[in-house]
């Protein structure tokens, strides 16, 4: 009783502090202004990053120095080191010396339970919802990587415990926050390219491969190898894992699509008003094998007409082309030949009539009346061809607009602000399409999977419905 006592203290103060100093602050959905009204500065946050590799070192430990970072956890003490350093740069002298560090985030609840009011997760993805639960059951607002969850089953029990627990959530897909999808949404809102049937969509992205599993080798000094496995099932250590192509692995990531999908689809899952397929279907699997995702994809959602909408197919093109493996006399050497990015064609076909470059990573919206692009986090927002835009009504701004970053939505959030533009409920949303991409995968190419979305539940091939749930590793329950 003592301890919920004063974590529910703590909040109630960062809550009336905010309330005191911007009493007028809501969120409008529509209409005037379009910046969201936001508390003023209330008292420092105390921030634990959970996750100190590649994107916790760097936009995870940056915008908790804005707040008081207190703790960091990373399995890799490597990491660690490489994080207090960072902070050293970055802050006045004998700041870090004040930064608690673990190598289990289990161990860091147990002893800053009281001592925490928001916690930031940058974990590979079969390590995101168990943190996530446990620290809001303890009251703490969570801001989490994408995807959302490593199944379905554990965006589902996110979505829940963060409704019951009543705490500020963030998924961290920071384009939801930019400028570029909320003009996507307005212009499409608008019938500036009519009504929209169809979404091309691709990444550079190829978080996949070929061949078995390589040989188990000793653990790196310094990572804690069973921390890092964590709620997944145990294996030994091999170098294609840590620490950044666990991506491919079944076991531990969600491929390509897991890697960008929340980025790249943010903006047909928003704009379209997308919720739950009837049909999933994978295309065509380049590469890949029973432990590993494919080196390049091409799937398709098919969504039903909606609210005055027409049925909508969503394509995924992801990785390269084609892959071979080279072979010797002796034996097959496992490694491989590669050729080119696997984008969808009319990507090309528009590149070269209209002489503009589309990227490595974004979606085409094609309409009745025309065809919008978006680049990775929802950037430059076009019709094509240019004078179409140009002689396009701009549309009125009707949603709200993001004053600074993702970080700085979630933050104002846990001192009584708004709620955040991409909490749980939205990003439940996004990361079950992907997730059920991932799960078209596990049929086959041709193996449509039949979806019954408010069921969570794969009809007609009832072998896959293994896949939407896993039980943790014991020690790791939720």
């Amino acid at each position: 009783m003592v301890r919920v006592s004063a974590l529910h203290t703590r909040r109630e103060f960062l809550k009336t502090a905010a309330a005191c100093a911007g009493a007028a602050a809501g969120l409008r959905l529509f209409g005037a202004p379009q910046v969201r009204a936001e508390p003023a500065p209330a008292a420092k946050l105390r921030v634990a990053v959970i996750g100190c590799g590649i994107q916790g070192s760097h936009a995870h430990l940056s915008a908790a120095l804005n707040e008081k970072l207190v703790a960091i956890v990373d399995a890799d003490e490597n990491n660690l080191a490489k994080a207090l350093r960072q902070v050293q740069k970055l802050q006045p002298a004998g700041y870090a010396a004040g930064i608690r560090t673990f190598t289990d985030y289990r161990v860091l609840f147990d002893k800053l339970g009281r001592e925490l009011d928001a916690v930031t997760i940058a974990t590979p993805n079969h390590h995101h919802a168990l943190p996530a639960l446990m620290a809001m059951k303890l009251g703490k607002g969570v801001y989490l990587e994408k995807p959302l969850a490593y199944n379905l089953g554990e965006v589902r029990a996110l979505v829940e415990c963060a409704r019951t627990c009543k705490v500020p959530t963030q998924m961290g897909n920071q384009g939801h926050s930019g400028e570029g999808y909320r003009r996507l949404c307005e212009y499409i809102w608008a019938g500036a390219i009519g009504q929209v049937n169809t979404v091309y969509a691709w990444t550079n992205r190829s978080n996949g491969g070929v061949g078995p599993r390589p040989p188990a080798e000793p653990a790196p000094r310094g990572l804690h190898w069973p921390e890092w496995i964590g709620p997944a099932p145990d294996r030994d250590y091999h170098p294609e894992l840590h620490p950044h192509a666990w991506h491919g692995w079944f076991d531990f990531g969600n491929g390509s699509l897991g890697n960008l999908g929340c980025h790249v689809l943010d903006g047909a899952c928003w704009a379209l008003q997308l919720e739950h397929p009837t049909v999933i279907e994978a295309e065509e699997l380049i590469g890949g094998s029973d432990e590993r995702y494919p080196v390049g994809t091409r799937l398709r959602w098919d969504f039903p007409a909606r609210d005055g909408r027409p049925a909508v197919q969503v394509y995924w093109y992801d990785g390269l082309k084609k892959v071979a493996r080279r072979k010797t006399a002796a034996a097959d050497s496992g490694e491989v030949t590669v050729d080119g990015q696997n984008r969808p064609p009319l990507v090309g076909e528009l590149e070269q009539k209209y002489n503009v470059k589309l990227g490595g990573n974004g979606a085409l919206y094609l309409g009745d009346q025309g065809i919008m692009h978006t680049a990775t986090y929802g950037g430059g927002v076009r019709i094509l061809p240019e004078a179409q835009h140009q002689a396009t009504p701009v549309p009125e701004k009707k949603l709200p607009r993001i004053k600074g970053s993702h970080f700085h939505d979630f933050f104002q959030a846990c001192r009584g602000g708004p709620p955040p533009c991409a909490s749980f409920d939205y990003g439940a949303r996004l990361t079950g399409l992907l997730l059920l991409g991932d799960l078209a995968i596990r049929a086959g190419v041709g193996r449509k999977v039949v979806w019954d979305g408010p069921a969570m539940r794969c009809t007609n091939l009832p072998e896959l419905n293994r896949y939407l749930q896993r039980e943790n590793r014991k020690g790791w329950e939720a």
